[in-house]
This record gives C-alpha cells, structure tokens and sequence, in this order.
C-alpha cells in the first residue's frame, strides 16, 4: 500500500468521527433550542435529502476537478462552516434561529456528499489490485468502529461539554483532516498532467467536450450499460429495499412490541450490530488471500447468509438470542458490502468510476427513502415481524440475482488480475 492510501484513510477517519460528533450535538441542540422532537427529526431528513442533492450533481464537480481537491474542498467548506457555526451557537453570540442552524446543515450535508464517491475512487489508484480487497476491509472496519464508539460516546461527550465545545472540536477535526488530505499523491492525476505538458499548449489531447446533461449522465449509462455493473445494481437494488428496517425506528418498535423489553435494549441491540460489523471488517483484512481467490462467493455468502440471520432475527422472541443474532449478522453484511464495493471499484474504468460511484450514492440515498416508506406502510399494515421477513426476502432475492450473473461477476482478464466488462 502506497503512503497517500494511509493519509487518505487518516483523514476519512478524522472527517467520519467528526460528523458522529456534530450530528448528536446539533439533534441535542435543536431540541433544546425548540423542545420538538418534530424540529430535530428534521435534522436527519434535511441531511439525507441534501447530501441525495450533492450525489446527482457531483459528477460536475468531479469531472472538474481532481479527487483529491474535491476532498479538501469538501472538508476546508465544512472546517469553515463548523467554525462559524460554533461561534453563532457560542455563549458570546447564543444564536437560535432555526433557519440559520438548518441552512448550515444543509450546505454540510451538500458538501459531504462528494466526500464518499471520491474516497471511493480513490482507493484502487493508491493501492495495488493485490490488496484492493485489503483495503477496502480496512477502510470499512475503520468506518463501522467509527460508529460503534461515535454513537456511544457521542451522547455522554455532548451531555458533559454541550454542543458549542462539541462544534468546536468538529472545526478542528475536520481542519485536521483537510491537512491530511493535501497529503495524498493521486498517480492518476500525475499522468494526466505529464500528459497535458507533453501537449506542448498545456491542452488535452482530446478535443471533445461534454455537455454538463451528458456528464451527469454518463455514470448512470455507465452503471447500466456494462453487464458487471448492471448485475451488481440489481443485486444492491434489490437488498437495500430492506436496508431501513436496521434504522432507529423499527428497531425500538420490535424491543417493545416483540420483546417486551425497554430503550436500553434498543442500544444494546444496535451496539451488538456495529459490533459484528467491525468483527466482519476484521475477518476480511486477515482473511483476504484466501477471500480474493473466491470473491464472488464472498459476495454471495455475505448475501445469503444476512438474509437467513434477518429472518431468523424476525421469528425470534428471545432478548439474549437477539443479540447474538445481529453480532453475526454484521459480519456477513460487511462481507457483501465490501465484496460489492471491490467488483465496483475493478469493473469500472479509473476516469469514469469517480461518476458511477457518485451514481451508486445518489441511488443508495434514494433506496432508503424509498425503503422507510415501504416497510413503514408494511409495519402499519402487516406488524413489525413482517417487516423483517420481508427485508430478508429482498436479500435472498438478491442473492438469487446473484446466481444468475455468476459467470459475469467471475469473468476476469487475460492476466487474472482486474475485472473489466
């Protein structure tokens, strides 16, 4: 792994503690500030609807400039943004008005939005195809540990400094991590620019241009014109129809209304999932030569085996037994995830992939909505068992997808190393 993979990992880990950290802080003071419990579900409303925004239009923006300058746009807007929003909700200023805190959010949400396609992207030109896998194993475990300790400390560290001190920190965490990311060295950009200088005038060789409707296009062409990628959208189409029934919501519903047990089972049960999580992104680092041989069985398995641990959650009754099943049910999630994510990153072309990612978000945002509507009518029509039953359908539906494009997953290259269409 080349140095710039490190510093790119360091500051995504910087970035993702701090956004754990601001969301609990700005929930807690919108609800403060208002006493509405309506006005801080806004928060995570507003936040996804504008960073499903920041996704179908960040193709323009990564077209324009290169990765690595997107990501230290994306974190020197939110360092700014952070630091004139700690100083509004400060004791010398004690700002409240809920227009402004929720406009800040919003031009958050927007710029975090380019962050994940970018990172992404840029992952397979900073390491070797070798250890492709390896990486992206350890950019997830980072992630789901991120979350784990993020969400349980978040709320003591908030309760015990308040939300400016907490907003503070966030400034600095997210200047930090803009430093680490001037760090890394793209060779992808490299080339391009030794190549623009063997031009003599400094212009590209290519003379076409592309319309701005056509460069948002072409990662959604891309992403179901190529067989590869075609069959890894249906498959994450399929499986994410589910994907909201782990959210807060439905989940303290089945703690009630199934086990009859109270909240603090609703943060075991999400603690013991971020916990399997993290086990299944270890599981993946060091087993990796053995996972790379067999990568679409990986997938597979990852698939079919959250779907079994998701049924089985929905017929269980039994408190203890339910967290046991959602440990295992991390591992395997993290294993479909970071199999999909790899196929991804090897059966796309380098200069287009930044696009078809940006797409695959955009999707991905759109899904859950979609998800929370659906198994929220489900659960006021059928119960909240069939709302599991039925994300774990959507999963073993997904793996059957999965089956019938085998031989498209598994096709290789002549020299066996990176998956092309």
């Amino acid at each position: 792994m080349k140095r710039s993979f490190f510093w790119l990992w360091s500051s995504q880990t910087l970035s993702n503690m701090a956004d754990v950290l601001y969301i609990v802080a700005f929930i807690t003071l919108v609800l403060d500030q208002t006493g509405s419990i309506v006005f801080a579900t806004l928060v995570p409303f507003i936040r996804v609807s504008s960073q499903l925004i920041s996704s179908l239009l960040a193709p323009l923006v990564l077209a324009k400039f290169p990765l690595t300058t997107v990501l230290s746009l994306s974190q020197g807007g939110q360092f700014l943004l952070f630091a004139l929003l700690a100083s509004y909700v400060s004791p010398w200023v004690g700002g409240t008005m809920p227009s402004i805190l929720y406009g800040m959010i919003l031009i958050l949400s927007f710029l975090d939005g380019w962050t994940t396609p970018a990172r992404n992207a840029l992952v397979p030109r900073l390491v070797h195809d070798q250890v492709l896998l390896k990486a992206n194993g350890m950019m997830a475990t980072t992630d789901q540990i991120v979350q784990f300790a993020g969400w349980a400390l978040s709320g003591v560290v908030v309760a015990k400094f308040g939300s400016f001190p907490v907003l503070a920190a966030v400034a600095g965490a997210y200047g930090f991590a803009m430093l680490a990311t001037t760090r890394i060295m793209d060779p992808t950009e490299q080339v391009t620019r030794s190549a623009e200088a063997g031009n003599g005038s400094g212009e590209l060789m290519s003379t076409q241009t592309t319309s701005r409707w056509e460069t948002l296009k072409e990662g959604w062409i891309t992403l179901w014109r190529l067989p590869r990628l075609q069959a890894l959208t249906w498959m994450e189409l399929t499986d994410l129809l589910g994907g909201a029934v782990w959210s807060g919501a439905f989940l303290l519903v089945f703690v009630r209304d199934i086990l009859h047990r109270d909240e603090s089972w609703w943060g075991y049960i999400n603690a013991g999932y971020f916990a399997g999580a993290v086990l299944g992104g270890l599981l993946i680092v060091v087993l990796v030569n053995k996972l790379e041989r067999r990568l679409f069985h990986a997938l597979w398995i990852g698939t079919l085996g959250y779907a079994a641990l998701t049924i089985a959650f929905a017929l269980n009754t039994a408190a203890i037994l339910t967290l046991v099943l959602v440990l295992l049910t991390g591992p395997f999630a993290e294993l479909a995830g970071v199999a999909r994510q790899t196929f991804t990153q090897r059966g796309t072309d380098p200069q287009m992939l930044p696009k078809v990612l940006s797409a695959r978000a955009a999707l991905q945002n759109f899904l859950f909505g979609i998800s929370l509507l659906l198994m929220s009518f489900v659960a006021e029509g059928l119960g909240i068992v069939y709302v599991y039953l039925l994300a774990g359908g959507f999963s073993v539906l997904s793996a059957m997808i999965g089956v019938r494009y085998r031989r498209v997953l598994n096709r290789t290259t002549q020299n066996g190393s990176r998956w092309y269409n």
